[in-house]
């Protein structure tokens, strides 16, 4: 995938997709200002998000972040001055260990052979959010309203997604992904909460939305969204079996509709701590 490219959704509405981590970052524009969905991982892919965005739109900025992940709202500080938007426990999460994530993705990104990103995320500081909220707020962009939600606890505890409903596009953060089997094993993190996750997947579904956009992937719709609540609703029931002797984890894994690194990520209740 060419790095950094606009997919059109709607009037206004905009998905850009970017060949690291295969992430997807949110814009939504009206009349009197527009909202950036996620920030990118660090200061030097933040300004080249905020330059992209300026080649669509002058109109003054607010940002949203899906949830606390560095990959999602460590690129913050090229846009400031703005509102910045989050779940409560999104703050919370990055006050308390914003800094370790950043300093083990350093090191990741270092181990990967990746030194340039690496020290972009040396030289990054961390935006807390200034503008919180614990269920659901309406923004006024001029001529389009855009609720920001949170679905419940799913991929994060304080997972948010952003729904335009004149246009029928939620922007669902990493509620939802689009890899190729739906999920992977770095979807289930220490924070992730694997019964909750498929409530928070009906939420979404009964904004009634035309086009679902994840946080990594290409855009959906809401008959993929529905094939992974019902996907996850099985991981659940047979995590249930195996923790009640009823089920050996190598029969969960041959029942599960996804494959085997995935499903065991789930099965233990959480995988190596995701970076997405």
């Amino acid at each position: 995938m060419t790095d950094g490219r606009w997919i059109d959704i709607a009037d206004g509405v905009h998905a850009r997709r970017y060949g690291e981590l295969d992430l997807t970052i949110g814009l939504v524009l009206g009349t009197r200002r527009c909202l950036v969905v996620d920030s990118r991982g660090d200061a030097v892919q933040g300004a080249e998000l905020a330059a992209a965005v300026r080649e669509l739109t002058v109109l003054p900025w607010t940002l949203v972040y899906t949830h606390a992940h560095f990959d999602h709202c460590f690129g913050t500080t090229p846009f400031l001055p703005c509102d910045v938007w989050a779940h409560e426990g999104c703050a919370a999460e990055l006050a308390a260990d914003g800094e370790n994530a950043r300093h083990l993705r350093i090191a990741s990104y270092r181990a990967e052979g990746k030194p340039d990103i690496a020290e972009s995320l040396e030289n990054t500081t961390i935006t807390p959010p200034n503008r919180l909220l614990s269920t659901e707020t309406t923004l006024d962009l001029g001529g389009r309203t855009v609720t920001l939600a949170h679905p419940g606890p799913a991929h994060t505890g304080h997972d948010l997604v952003v729904h335009v409903p004149d246009a029928g596009v939620v922007f669902a953060g990493d509620t939802v992904e689009h890899g190729p089997h739906g999920f992977t094993a770095d979807s289930f993190g220490t924070d992730t909460d694997l019964t909750g996750w498929p409530h928070a997947l009906d939420a979404i579904l009964a904004l009634s939305p035309r086009v679902v956009v994840p946080g990594h992937g290409d855009p959906v719709d809401a008959a993929y969204v529905a094939k992974h609540r019902d996907g996850l609703v099985r991981v659940v029931e047979l995590k249930g079996a195996v923790e009640a002797g009823e089920l050996a984890v190598d029969d969960a894994l041959d029942r599960s509709p996804y494959p085997a690194d995935v499903t065991r990520a789930a099965l233990a209740g959480a995988a190596t701590p995701s970076p997405t």
